[in-house]
């Protein structure tokens, strides 16, 4: 996040209040903060008030954004930092483009013979390092359920992975993890995907295949099922998991796990 001085962050707050039957309806719509306490509810309010102050969505036509809409964005990108430190952790970019549905954006690979190949590709989501981020509005909408898919923590989380230059899948670590530990571990489960699809092409691995695609999709792809299928990720992949936890301060997992004891909706449908 970023850094602002007490009497500055409250009179932005002040300015900027947020109805609360608004903020029931965003938390309504998004299952992923089940099980946040009173103090974890207010905070995550509070950032997502600032975050928005601090960037611009700018909206396509075909997109309509209202208080509640930017509130259920802002809340989703605000989890994963929830438990940092405010440091600006989303620095380099200024800007969220929201497209009213996928869109068409030119890539380009340097395969292992250095060959350079380009191609127009459909995606929903794009993160560039020093650019906005691109979002699709149906993607978003579509995210914050507990079913292994969240747009914006996804793209968000190749935003930081760019904080310390090239994404190459290591964020800016915390002062106690080893470096060691994460480049092995990750590349560890990285390297067992890849043989499991290598292997069995056409196989659905627990992870959806497109981790496989690099070091960073790997760590976003973790990144986003950490927070929307923990369960998931943790049959997988635990040193993961842990790893993550470590990383984003936060154990989803036993939100979840306590939702399902607590809640017997969550035991049918989670």
């Amino acid at each position: 996040m970023w850094s602002l001085g007490s009497w500055h962050r409250q009179r932005i707050l002040d300015q900027h209040p947020v109805d609360q039957q608004v903020w029931n309806r965003v938390r309504q719509r998004l299952a992923i903060l089940d099980g946040l306490n009173a103090e974890e509810d207010q905070r995550l309010r509070e950032r997502s008030v600032l975050f928005l102050q601090d960037k611009h969505l700018t909206a396509l036509p075909g997109v309509e954004l209202d208080d509640e809409q930017r509130l259920f964005l802002a809340a989703q990108a605000q989890l994963p930092l929830l438990n940092l430190d405010e440091l600006n952790w989303y620095q380099g970019f200024h800007e969220l483009v929201l497209y009213p549905d996928d869109f068409i954006s030119p890539q380009r690979h340097r395969d292992s013979n250095g060959v350079e190949h380009e191609w127009n590709g459909k995606h929903s989501g794009e993160a560039w390092s020093q650019g906005p981020v691109i979002l699709a509005w149906p993607g978003v909408l579509s995210s914050g359920g507990w079913h292994a898919y969240n747009l914006v923590i996804h793209e968000l989380a190749h935003k930081l992975d760019m904080l310390d230059g090239a994404a190459n899948g290591v964020p800016p670590l915390h002062s106690d993890m080893r470096g060691s530990d994460w480049a092995s571990v990750m590349q560890t489960a990285y390297d067992d995907l890849n043989r499991q699809l290598e292997h069995h092409p056409h196989a659905q691995p627990t992870i959806d295949p497109y981790a496989a695609e690099n070091p960073a999709e790997f760590f976003a792809v973790t990144s986003e099922y950490f927070f929307s299928a923990p369960n998931l990720l943790i049959a997988a992949y635990p040193a993961v998991y842990e790893q993550l936890k470590a990383f984003y301060r936060q154990d989803p997992l036993a939100r979840l796990r306590q939702l399902r004891h607590d809640h017997p909706a969550y035991k049918t449908h989670y």
